[in-house]
């Protein structure tokens, strides 16, 4: 048949050009998501040896070596501060000196320098009277009592001060310094210059200082001025001299103070203390010239020697009691010092509160 004409005016529609599908695939299952794992660090092969041992490496084996030297330098260390600690402590010479007066603000003790001869080593004498207080706020305070200043002894009639010690030992020495000063004492400390000559000895002499020539035929002193290096003979020569001395028995006291604040120094030092055979040696010493109230351990000396350190800095204030007349006769007694009694009280106040300015120089006639 022939083709189907279609009308004029009416365009025959173009057939849509065929459309290419691409062939549809079944959906993809994706898989759940998962939680980052922190990837671990690789681990570096171990270098090994014959028949696959784990060789360690040589800055590794010296990090081990190292630690445990160290340990067994530690327990050594503790072990021999434990041994010495005990052996200080059954060591010291304790004595009966605390007067058990109710505390007062701060620490102070009392530190008595005797002074026994060989030709009678009975009769010691308290040459050197000082005490040291630790105010709870101001400086350390390092006070030189005149041996011969006259003052009332609880139980006696008024005397030098140093006849305390002769009446009644340490205790009245003791109780007649609080009465004095109004603190009461928390460490007593004896130290026998003697003994201190051969501390002197053990830690290899002391430097000493003084600006005068001597030539003292009573403690045989041969000074030429400026300081030096002494041993201990020398320094027992150099804390006994007073005759040669402008200052008399302030002086004396003056460079007994420097003598045992140059031994304290140097044996403090770490050179003796974690040395056990020097510390030994030192400490052998230093027992024979020191006695101690009871109750003191090494720790409470190793306390009051660096209280006194600090008492022989430039901060520290230093001096005596303010002093009325140096040749104050008394019948029955000589020359006595005489402290000044319109002065005194307060002195004593400002010491206990710590109200001088450190580095002052207290007392004397001033």
């Amino acid at each position: 048949m022939p083709p189907s004409v279609q009308p004029r005016g009416q365009q025959q529609s173009a057939a849509p050009p065929p459309q290419h599908t691409a062939p549809q695939r079944p959906p993809t299952q994706r898989p759940a998501p998962q939680r980052a794992q922190q990837a671990e660090p690789a681990q570096r092969p171990q270098p090994r040896g014959p028949a696959g041992t784990v060789v360690e490496k040589p800055r590794r084996k010296r990090r081990h070596r190292l630690r445990n030297t160290l340990l067994v330098l530690l327990v050594i260390v503790l072990g021999l501060g434990a041994l010495t600690w005990f052996w200080i402590d059954s060591n010291l010479t304790r004595v009966e000196a605390l007067s058990g007066a109710p505390n007062t603000p701060g620490r102070t003790y009392l530190i008595v320098g005797s002074d026994a001869r060989k030709s009678d080593p009975d009769n010691a004498r308290t040459d050197t009277i000082m005490l040291l207080h630790q105010p709870t706020s101001g400086p350390t305070a390092l006070i030189s009592i005149p041996r011969d200043s006259y003052v009332e002894i609880p139980g006696h009639n008024p005397n030098k001060i140093n006849a305390a010690y002769a009446f009644g030992g340490a205790p009245l020495l003791v109780e007649t310094v609080e009465e004095l000063s109004g603190l009461t004492i928390d460490g007593y400390f004896e130290v026998g210059f003697q003994g201190v000559a051969s501390v002197v000895d053990a830690v290899g002499g002391v430097e000493l200082c003084y600006d005068r020539d001597v030539t003292d035929k009573r403690s045989k002193l041969e000074w030429e001025s400026g300081c030096h290096v002494v041993d201990g003979k020398t320094a027992l020569a150099f804390s006994r001299m007073r005759y040669s001395d402008p200052l008399g028995d302030i002086g004396r006291t003056q460079r007994q103070q420097q003598v045992v604040s140059k031994v304290t120094k140097e044996a403090f030092k770490p050179g003796v203390v974690f040395n056990p055979f020097r510390l030994h040696a030192v400490g052998n010493a230093g027992m024979d010239a020191v006695k101690v109230s009871e109750g003191t351990s090494p720790l409470g000396v190793a306390q009051a020697a660096l209280a006194f350190r600090s008492a022989r800095g430039d901060d520290a204030v230093t001096g005596t009691p303010p002093i009325k007349d140096m040749g104050h006769r008394v019948k029955g007694v000589g020359s006595t010092v005489l402290l000044d009694p319109e002065k005194i009280d307060r002195f004593w106040e400002k010491i206990a509160n710590g109200e001088y300015e450190p580095g002052t120089v207290v007392g004397g006639f001033g």
